[in-house]
């Protein structure tokens, strides 16, 4: 049995078969962790959406950005952009059981035994693992309950962009979703900065990626993270000195879909049928 952690798919189905194939995915004995942002901006979103969820337990699937947009948006909290392509998940006969699915799924996922956790995002540099479990635990409860539509509609919004354990209510949460789902950059208090999308090297230099801050609490604990398609395995050499393992490689910008095989660190990679960007 393999456990393989795939990147960001954003509604990239038949790159995602491709690689299925390449690892040669035994749906009996394999397990999957999906990195989160499984739908939109790409071509088959409900397609995509459909089949993971189909795998069952053999499937492990984290929160992401836009897995939480279309959780806001089938719920008419927050309107659609023109970039989005999940008009066909929010029309489909089985959208009920797939939103229900969604918002089932968790922020964070850890298994002691392979020694990694995966995040879609990040972590706050203040944070043991302990605390992010605990934090992670907080917001899906809420999702998971009828305190769901105001959830959704308050998470949005850059501040508070520091964590401190004050925090209360709607704004601890934003906190935590934005860490979990968008961060990139923090200055070197770690403080977030959500406006910066640059890759690593190209930002003012006050700004620190969050996985490099120098104090940071989960330095020890081994990370799965994507949503940052610039930063990946196969173009920086020194992610084993911050014990992070980033695989989004940018599938939906004509990159490729990447999954890590996490018995051995195996990469496996397939193209991008994606225009490229």
């Amino acid at each position: 049995m393999s456990t393989y952690a795939i990147g960001d798919i954003q509604g990239c189905y038949s790159e995602l078969q491709n690689l299925l194939h390449e690892i040669n995915f035994d749906k009996e004995n394999d397990r999957l962790w999906f990195v989160g942002d499984l739908i939109n901006r790409g071509p088959k979103s409900l397609q995509t959406l459909r089949f993971v969820k189909s795998l069952g337990t053999n499937a492990k699937v984290v929160l992401g950005n836009h897995d939480l947009h279309l959780l806001a948006a089938s719920k008419n909290i927050r309107p659609l952009s023109k970039k989005d392509t999940i008009k066909e998940v929010l029309a489909a006969e089985d959208k009920e059981q797939l939103i229900n699915w969604i918002k089932s799924r968790p922020l964070l996922i850890t298994d002691n035994d392979l020694g990694f956790t995966m995040v879609h995002a990040g972590l706050a540099p203040q944070w043991t693992l302990e605390d992010a479990k605990n934090f992670a635990n907080e917001c899906e409860l809420t999702l998971q309950s009828e305190k769901i539509n105001d959830f959704l509609t308050l998470m949005y919004g850059d501040k508070p962009n520091i964590w401190s354990e004050s925090l209360e209510g709607y704004e601890r949460q934003r906190f935590i979703i934005n860490c979990f789902t968008r961060i990139r950059f923090c200055n070197d208090n770690g403080k977030l900065d959500l406006d910066t999308k640059v890759a690593p090297g190209e930002q003012k230099k006050s700004l620190i990626p969050w996985y490099a801050l120098p104090k940071r609490k989960t330095i020890d604990d081994k990370i799965i993270f994507g949503h940052w398609s610039t930063v990946h395995l196969g173009n920086e050499k020194n992610f084993k000195q911050y014990n992070v393992f980033p695989i989004d490689t940018g599938c939906l910008w004509g990159g490729r879909l990447t999954a890590m095989r996490l018995e051995d660190k195996k990469i496996f990679s397939v193209p991008s049928k994606q225009p490229k960007f």
